[in-house]
Protein backbone atom coordinates (compact mmCIF):
# COMPACT_ATOMS: atom_id res chain seq x y z
CA UNK A 1 0.00 0.00 0.00
CA UNK A 2 3.00 2.33 0.55
CA UNK A 3 3.97 2.37 -3.12
CA UNK A 4 0.54 3.50 -4.43
CA UNK A 5 0.40 6.22 -1.77
CA UNK A 6 3.81 7.57 -2.81
CA UNK A 7 2.76 7.54 -6.46
CA UNK A 8 -0.42 9.46 -5.67
CA UNK A 9 1.53 12.04 -3.70
CA UNK A 10 4.04 12.45 -6.57
CA UNK A 11 1.26 12.99 -9.11
CA UNK A 12 -0.39 15.51 -6.82
CA UNK A 13 2.85 17.49 -6.43
CA UNK A 14 3.38 17.52 -10.20
CA UNK A 15 -0.13 18.84 -10.76
CA UNK A 16 0.43 21.60 -8.20
CA UNK A 17 3.77 22.64 -9.80
CA UNK A 18 2.24 22.74 -13.27
CA UNK A 19 -0.70 24.80 -12.02
CA UNK A 20 1.68 27.26 -10.38
CA UNK A 21 3.70 27.56 -13.63
CA UNK A 22 6.98 26.16 -12.28
CA UNK A 23 7.43 23.36 -14.78
CA UNK A 24 9.91 23.85 -17.61
CA UNK A 25 8.35 22.93 -20.94
CA UNK A 26 9.37 23.81 -24.52
CA UNK A 27 6.52 26.33 -24.72
CA UNK A 28 7.71 28.03 -21.53
CA UNK A 29 11.26 28.16 -22.85
CA UNK A 30 10.02 29.77 -26.08
CA UNK A 31 8.06 32.34 -24.09
CA UNK A 32 11.13 33.24 -22.03
CA UNK A 33 13.20 33.63 -25.18
CA UNK A 34 10.50 35.78 -26.75
CA UNK A 35 10.42 37.92 -23.60
CA UNK A 36 14.19 38.41 -23.68
CA UNK A 37 14.17 39.37 -27.35
CA UNK A 38 11.22 41.68 -26.74
CA UNK A 39 13.18 43.91 -24.38
CA UNK A 40 15.91 44.34 -26.93
CA UNK A 41 15.98 47.45 -29.07
CA UNK A 42 14.04 47.06 -32.29
CA UNK A 43 15.60 47.86 -35.66
CA UNK A 44 14.08 51.03 -37.04
CA UNK A 45 14.83 52.18 -40.58
CA UNK A 46 17.40 54.83 -41.43
CA UNK A 47 15.79 57.45 -43.65
CA UNK A 48 17.97 59.47 -46.04
CA UNK A 49 16.71 62.53 -47.86
CA UNK A 50 18.64 64.62 -50.41
CA UNK A 51 17.56 67.91 -51.91
CA UNK A 52 19.13 70.66 -53.99
CA UNK A 53 18.95 74.25 -52.83
CA UNK A 54 19.30 77.48 -54.84
CA UNK A 55 18.77 78.05 -58.57
CA UNK A 56 21.06 78.40 -61.55
CA UNK A 57 24.36 76.67 -62.23
CA UNK A 58 25.60 76.86 -58.61
CA UNK A 59 23.64 74.72 -56.18
CA UNK A 60 23.87 73.31 -52.66
CA UNK A 61 23.35 69.59 -52.07
CA UNK A 62 21.78 69.02 -48.66
CA UNK A 63 21.69 65.51 -47.16
CA UNK A 64 19.61 64.68 -44.10
CA UNK A 65 19.68 61.36 -42.24
CA UNK A 66 17.01 60.37 -39.73
CA UNK A 67 17.43 57.44 -37.35
CA UNK A 68 14.61 55.62 -35.60
CA UNK A 69 13.41 56.68 -32.18
CA UNK A 70 14.85 53.52 -30.61
CA UNK A 71 18.42 54.48 -31.46
CA UNK A 72 20.51 55.37 -28.45
CA UNK A 73 24.01 56.66 -27.79
CA UNK A 74 24.31 58.48 -31.11
CA UNK A 75 26.59 60.96 -29.35
CA UNK A 76 29.32 58.33 -29.51
CA UNK A 77 28.87 57.72 -33.24
CA UNK A 78 29.99 59.56 -36.35
CA UNK A 79 28.41 59.56 -39.77
CA UNK A 80 30.34 59.81 -43.03
CA UNK A 81 28.67 60.34 -46.40
CA UNK A 82 30.51 59.17 -49.50
CA UNK A 83 28.94 61.15 -52.31
CA UNK A 84 29.51 60.27 -55.96
CA UNK A 85 29.61 63.33 -58.21
CA UNK A 86 28.52 62.61 -61.81
CA UNK A 87 30.34 64.01 -64.83
CA UNK A 88 27.75 66.74 -65.28
CA UNK A 89 28.66 68.29 -61.91
CA UNK A 90 31.85 69.32 -60.17
CA UNK A 91 32.93 70.29 -56.69
CA UNK A 92 35.49 73.05 -56.26
CA UNK A 93 38.24 71.83 -53.87
CA UNK A 94 39.36 75.41 -53.19
CA UNK A 95 35.83 76.33 -52.19
CA UNK A 96 35.71 73.33 -49.86
CA UNK A 97 38.97 74.45 -48.23
CA UNK A 98 37.48 77.90 -47.63
CA UNK A 99 34.29 76.42 -46.16
CA UNK A 100 36.32 74.18 -43.85
CA UNK A 101 38.26 77.16 -42.55
CA UNK A 102 34.98 78.91 -41.74
CA UNK A 103 33.60 75.71 -40.14
CA UNK A 104 30.63 75.63 -42.52
CA UNK A 105 31.10 72.08 -43.76
CA UNK A 106 33.51 69.17 -43.35
CA UNK A 107 34.02 67.83 -46.85
CA UNK A 108 37.11 66.75 -48.77
CA UNK A 109 37.74 65.56 -52.31
CA UNK A 110 38.84 61.96 -52.75
CA UNK A 111 39.52 62.00 -56.48
CA UNK A 112 42.89 63.20 -57.74
CA UNK A 113 43.83 65.01 -60.98
CA UNK A 114 40.51 66.79 -60.90
CA UNK A 115 39.84 69.46 -63.55
CA UNK A 116 37.04 71.86 -62.64
CA UNK A 117 37.22 73.60 -66.03
CA UNK A 118 36.59 70.52 -68.19
CA UNK A 119 33.18 70.07 -69.83
CA UNK A 120 31.07 67.11 -68.89
CA UNK A 121 32.10 64.99 -71.91
CA UNK A 122 35.78 65.29 -70.94
CA UNK A 123 35.42 64.82 -67.18
CA UNK A 124 35.19 61.78 -64.94
CA UNK A 125 33.04 60.87 -61.99
CA UNK A 126 34.52 62.03 -58.69
CA UNK A 127 34.02 61.24 -55.01
CA UNK A 128 33.64 63.47 -51.97
CA UNK A 129 33.71 62.52 -48.29
CA UNK A 130 31.38 64.58 -46.12
CA UNK A 131 31.51 64.25 -42.34
CA UNK A 132 27.92 64.82 -41.29
CA UNK A 133 27.02 66.80 -38.21
CA UNK A 134 24.28 66.14 -35.71
CA UNK A 135 21.22 68.30 -36.15
CA UNK A 136 20.77 70.59 -33.15
CA UNK A 137 16.99 70.46 -33.58
CA UNK A 138 16.77 66.66 -33.83
CA UNK A 139 18.53 64.37 -31.37
CA UNK A 140 18.72 61.40 -33.76
CA UNK A 141 19.32 63.30 -37.02
CA UNK A 142 22.43 64.14 -39.03
CA UNK A 143 22.87 66.55 -41.93
CA UNK A 144 25.60 67.43 -44.43
CA UNK A 145 26.08 70.31 -46.84
CA UNK A 146 27.98 70.28 -50.15
CA UNK A 147 28.16 73.03 -52.83
CA UNK A 148 28.01 71.66 -56.38
CA UNK A 149 28.27 73.34 -59.78
CA UNK A 150 27.06 72.46 -63.26
CA UNK A 151 29.59 71.72 -65.99
CA UNK A 152 29.27 72.90 -69.56
CA UNK A 153 27.50 70.42 -71.82
CA UNK A 154 27.60 69.83 -75.54
CA UNK A 155 24.85 71.61 -77.49
CA UNK A 156 21.88 69.54 -78.58
CA UNK A 157 20.19 69.37 -81.94
CA UNK A 158 16.60 69.68 -80.69
CA UNK A 159 16.04 69.70 -76.93
CA UNK A 160 17.53 72.66 -75.10
CA UNK A 161 17.98 70.79 -71.85
CA UNK A 162 19.64 67.74 -70.37
CA UNK A 163 19.38 65.84 -67.11
CA UNK A 164 21.96 64.93 -64.47
CA UNK A 165 21.29 61.96 -62.21
CA UNK A 166 22.85 62.13 -58.75
CA UNK A 167 22.88 58.60 -57.31
CA UNK A 168 22.33 57.96 -53.63
CA UNK A 169 25.50 58.10 -51.54
CA UNK A 170 27.15 55.49 -49.34
CA UNK A 171 26.30 55.95 -45.68
CA UNK A 172 29.15 55.04 -43.35
CA UNK A 173 28.94 54.89 -39.56
CA UNK A 174 31.60 54.57 -36.88
CA UNK A 175 31.00 54.32 -33.12
CA UNK A 176 33.82 54.80 -30.62
CA UNK A 177 32.39 52.30 -28.13
CA UNK A 178 31.73 49.60 -30.71
CA UNK A 179 33.50 46.29 -30.39
CA UNK A 180 34.64 44.14 -33.28
CA UNK A 181 31.16 42.61 -33.41
CA UNK A 182 29.49 45.99 -33.76
CA UNK A 183 28.00 46.15 -30.25
CA UNK A 184 27.54 49.64 -28.86
CA UNK A 185 26.58 48.70 -25.32
CA UNK A 186 25.13 45.91 -23.20
CA UNK A 187 21.96 45.51 -21.22
CA UNK A 188 21.07 42.96 -18.54
CA UNK A 189 18.03 40.77 -18.76
CA UNK A 190 15.96 39.43 -15.87
CA UNK A 191 18.29 36.43 -15.50
CA UNK A 192 21.41 38.59 -15.08
CA UNK A 193 22.78 37.78 -18.56
CA UNK A 194 24.04 40.42 -20.96
CA UNK A 195 22.05 41.25 -24.10
CA UNK A 196 23.78 42.95 -27.00
CA UNK A 197 22.35 46.23 -28.23
CA UNK A 198 22.56 45.52 -32.00
CA UNK A 199 22.51 49.01 -33.50
CA UNK A 200 25.19 48.35 -36.05
CA UNK A 201 24.09 44.75 -36.51
CA UNK A 202 20.72 45.94 -37.76
CA UNK A 203 22.07 47.95 -40.68
CA UNK A 204 25.76 47.26 -41.25
CA UNK A 205 26.43 45.54 -44.58
CA UNK A 206 30.21 45.69 -44.91
CA UNK A 207 33.27 47.51 -43.58
CA UNK A 208 35.02 50.37 -45.37
CA UNK A 209 38.31 52.05 -44.48
CA UNK A 210 38.30 55.84 -44.29
CA UNK A 211 39.96 58.58 -42.21
CA UNK A 212 38.55 58.73 -38.69
CA UNK A 213 38.07 62.50 -38.84
CA UNK A 214 38.57 65.25 -41.38
CA UNK A 215 41.97 66.37 -40.08
CA UNK A 216 43.18 62.98 -38.88
CA UNK A 217 45.60 60.64 -40.59
CA UNK A 218 44.29 57.67 -38.60
CA UNK A 219 42.24 55.13 -40.54
CA UNK A 220 39.06 53.66 -39.05
CA UNK A 221 36.87 50.75 -40.05
CA UNK A 222 33.55 52.34 -40.96
CA UNK A 223 30.34 50.32 -41.33
CA UNK A 224 28.54 50.69 -44.65
CA UNK A 225 24.93 51.12 -43.54
CA UNK A 226 21.74 50.05 -45.22
CA UNK A 227 19.13 52.79 -45.41
CA UNK A 228 15.88 53.82 -47.07
CA UNK A 229 15.99 56.81 -49.39
CA UNK A 230 13.05 59.17 -49.78
CA UNK A 231 13.92 59.53 -53.47
CA UNK A 232 15.35 56.79 -55.65
CA UNK A 233 17.80 59.22 -57.25
CA UNK A 234 18.12 62.97 -57.50
CA UNK A 235 17.58 64.34 -61.02
CA UNK A 236 18.72 67.84 -62.02
CA UNK A 237 17.62 69.68 -65.15
CA UNK A 238 20.32 71.65 -66.98
CA UNK A 239 19.72 74.06 -69.90
CA UNK A 240 22.05 73.56 -72.88
CA UNK A 241 22.57 75.35 -76.18
CA UNK A 242 21.29 74.30 -79.59
CA UNK A 243 23.55 73.48 -82.53
CA UNK A 244 21.50 75.68 -84.89
CA UNK A 245 22.64 78.71 -82.86
CA UNK A 246 26.36 77.93 -83.25
CA UNK A 247 27.01 80.33 -86.17
CA UNK A 248 25.03 83.15 -84.56
CA UNK A 249 26.72 82.77 -81.18
CA UNK A 250 30.22 82.62 -82.70
CA UNK A 251 29.60 85.67 -84.91
CA UNK A 252 28.18 87.81 -82.11
CA UNK A 253 30.96 86.74 -79.72
CA UNK A 254 33.64 87.64 -82.30
CA UNK A 255 32.09 91.05 -83.04
CA UNK A 256 31.76 91.93 -79.35
CA UNK A 257 35.37 90.88 -78.72
CA UNK A 258 36.65 93.07 -81.59
CA UNK A 259 34.56 96.02 -80.45
CA UNK A 260 35.70 95.78 -76.82
CA UNK A 261 39.37 95.39 -77.83
CA UNK A 262 39.09 98.47 -80.08
CA UNK A 263 37.58 100.56 -77.29
CA UNK A 264 40.33 99.51 -74.91
CA UNK A 265 43.04 100.47 -77.42
CA UNK A 266 41.42 103.85 -78.07
CA UNK A 267 41.23 104.56 -74.33
CA UNK A 268 44.86 103.58 -73.84
CA UNK A 269 46.15 105.84 -76.62
CA UNK A 270 43.87 108.73 -75.62
CA UNK A 271 44.39 108.78 -71.86
CA UNK A 272 47.63 106.86 -71.46
CA UNK A 273 50.95 108.51 -70.67
CA UNK A 274 53.85 107.21 -72.69
CA UNK A 275 57.48 108.11 -72.06
CA UNK A 276 60.07 107.61 -74.78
Amino acid sequence: MAAPAVAVRAVAWLLLWEAAGFTCSPATTFNNTHFVSGIRATCSEIILRQEVLKDGFHRDLLTKVKFGESIEDLQTCRLLIKQYIPTGLFVDPYELASLRERNITEAVMVSENFNIEAPNYLSKESEVLIYARQDSQCIDCFQAFLPVHYRYHQPHIKDGETFIVVHNPDLLMYCDQASLRGVIRFRFDSFGKTIEFPVLKCWAQSEVTAPCTLNSKDICQWNNMKYKSVYKNLTLQVPVGLTIHTSLVCSVTLLISILCSTLILVAVFKYGHFSL
